[in-house]
């Protein structure tokens, strides 16, 4: 039967989580060290409210066809205004929003999408789709830039269903409005995950993880979406694009592959059929240190290369350990699982701490086998180890997004860039960046400022290095100068992870943020007009998310039949 979960709570609609979430007072304190310590405020300004924000109104009228899924109200359209971006947040601090969606869509079925679809093609409309609202590159802002007469985001959280499992095959027919715990919950009972657990699991949707090739729970393997996606169904302003359900296939290049990665260019996604794995049985974990990064980077590659593939193999950085709270700043340190539905791992575990040894790396063997002890992981415990470095990397993981609703009201810039890059490359690269970046830091913000790195996910040709930056951006309140400083910071780092030789992004999207200054500086100019050719053909008009991917058509040059 097909499921459906309850009616979601509210969002902060300026800032991350629920509104009925705060945080804990010992993160305030920790926080307020942290501020303290750059320069900062301690004692953030006020929480914006929604009557500060001056909204236009719409302006086209809502038909009355649609006027059931349509909604004007302020909470939303402010809501669906920005992502989840820093710029977004300290934008939210200015209490501006220039541009605004001129309605929100809540769609019911596939049928509501092509009356949307029917609708903006002959307002001239752009649309937006809008899963849990994350994006943290401008994927999701209604600011499209043309001729466009209005801007709709559209909300897909009431296509949440789990439509179908099948057991036999390991696979689940998921609408792409569904959350990340609603899925799972369905799931649970039979037995079965997905086990594709981005840092905003909680918020962030099937469809959203599909349209951006979202990175997920596990290191090594099964890193991104991708790999989990068996077939897709997109609603396009053309008509209905659906690839046929297979466990793989050399027929000529995929639709899959066109669709996955599309942020919302081409169509909505609204279902797909996804590989599931059973729920994990066994664990082993580990936490090891390493006296410097060379040999910590030796050791990941060597395990990367030795077909053992951990569902974790994190590597941080002496910065990032001491930031994480599991380091003295002199070491690295290196979270290590592996988890299965089918076999204990003592093997896996053990030959993964040999080649650890053979690179320096030390651990606490006792640590190692408390965790292999039970042969059935408990549920307190299913996930994620809970205890010591592995553990106490994970809350911090987990509970990250929601500082910035501390730091950034207080002056303080926190933000990440993550990237990829081969091995033979990648001493130099880390080295580069970090000095690339800390020069911007310090002329920028007089040295007050933190730059780490961990890797998110390895594999046997290079590491995905995910940078954190903490630095001082304004005093008593000065947002708007803050904004400015971020601006040539995210600059700066954006030119030194592609001039030296990385992607602009390993698992972020591109959006409008990671344009023109990266993606298409990575991406080759034909394929670029390869895959507008395609855009045309499913979208004729240009009114998906215009900007993102591609440039933003005028629309009155694409209605002639010529998109520039």
């Amino acid at each position: 039967m097909p499921a459906t979960l309850a009616h979601r709570k509210e969002l902060c609609f300026w800032g991350w989580g629920y509104t009925d979430e705060a945080l804990l007072p010992a993160e305030v304190g920790q926080l307020a060290h942290l501020a303290a310590g750059l320069g900062a405020d301690t004692k953030p300004g006020p929480e914006p409210v929604l009557e500060e924000f001056q909204l236009p109104a719409p302006r086209v009228a809502a038909p009355d066809a649609l006027s059931q899924i349509l909604s004007a109200t302020p909470y939303d359209r402010v809501t669906h205004g920005y992502g989840k971006s820093f710029a977004d947040m300290v934008r939210m601090q200015l209490r501006k929003m220039p541009c605004p969606p001129d309605w929100v869509a809540f769609p019911r079925t596939e049928q509501d999408i092509s009356a949307l679809m029917d609708f903006a093609d002959g307002a001239g409309a752009a649309l937006i789709p809008f899963g849990g609202g994350t994006s943290v590159c401008g994927g999701v802002e209604p600011d499209v830039g043309g001729d466009y007469s209005a801007v709709i985001s559209v909300d897909m959280q009431y296509l949440n269903r789990v439509v179908e499992i099948d057991r036999s095959s390991r696979a689940a027919l998921i609408e792409g409005g569904a959350l990340g715990p609603e899925l799972e919950a369905v799931l649970k009972p039979q037995g079965l995950t997905l086990r594709h657990f981005p840092q905003s699991f909680q918020f962030s949707t099937l469809g959203g993880w599909i349209a951006t090739r979202a990175g997920g729970h596990f290191a090594t393997n099964y890193t991104h979406i991708d790999d989990f996606v068996e077939s897709v169904r997109m609603l396009t302003p053309s008509g209905a694009l659906e690839s046929r359900r297979l466990p793989g296939s050399g027929a000529g290049p995929s639709p899959d592959r066109l669709m996955i990665g599309s942020e919302g260019t081409l169509g909505f996604i609204t279902r797909a059929w996804v590989r599931l794995q059973d729920r994990p049985r066994f664990r082993a974990a580990a936490s090891v240190t390493f006296s410097g990064m060379k040999n910590a980077c030796e050791a990941v590659r060597a395990i990367s290369q030795s077909g053992l593939f951990p569902s974790n193999c994190r590597l941080l950085d002496p910065m990032e350990a001491v930031l994480n709270g599991v380091g003295d700043g002199n070491c690295a340190v290196l979270v290590l699982a592996f988890e299965s539905a089918d076999h204990p791992l003592h093997s896996w575990i053990g030959r993964a701490l040999e080649l650890a040894a053979d690179h320096g790396g030390r651990w606490d063997q006792d640590a190692v086998d408390r965790s292999l002890a039970g042969d059935k992981v408990s549920a307190a415990e299913e996930g994620e180890h809970r205890k010591g470095a592995a553990g106490a990397w994970r809350k911090q993981f987990l509970r990250m997004p929601y500082y910035r609703n501390y730091l950034t009201p207080a002056g303080v810039i926190a933000d990440t860039f993550e990237t990829a890059i081969t091995w033979d490359r990648f001493e130099d690269f880390y080295a580069g960046v970090k000095e690339r970046v800390n020069k911007a830091l310090r002329e920028l913000t007089g040295g007050q400022s933190q730059l780490s790195c961990r890797f998110t996910h390895v594999y046997p040709d290079g590491p995905a290095p995910y940078f954190t930056f903490y630095a001082l951006g304004s005093k008593r309140g000065d947002m708007a100068s803050m904004l400015a400083r971020w601006r040539e910071i995210k600059l700066a780092a954006n030119e030194a992870v592609t001039s030296l030789g990385g992607t602009i992004t390993h698992h972020h999207a591109v959006g409008r943020d990671h344009r023109p200054s990266g993606y298409d500086t990575q991406s080759p100019a034909l394929f670029r007009a390869a895959f507008a050719g395609a855009r045309r053909a499913l979208d004729p008009h240009g009114m998906m998310n215009p900007g993102v991917l591609i440039d933003t058509p005028a629309r009155g040059a694409v209605m002639g039949g010529v998109m520039r």
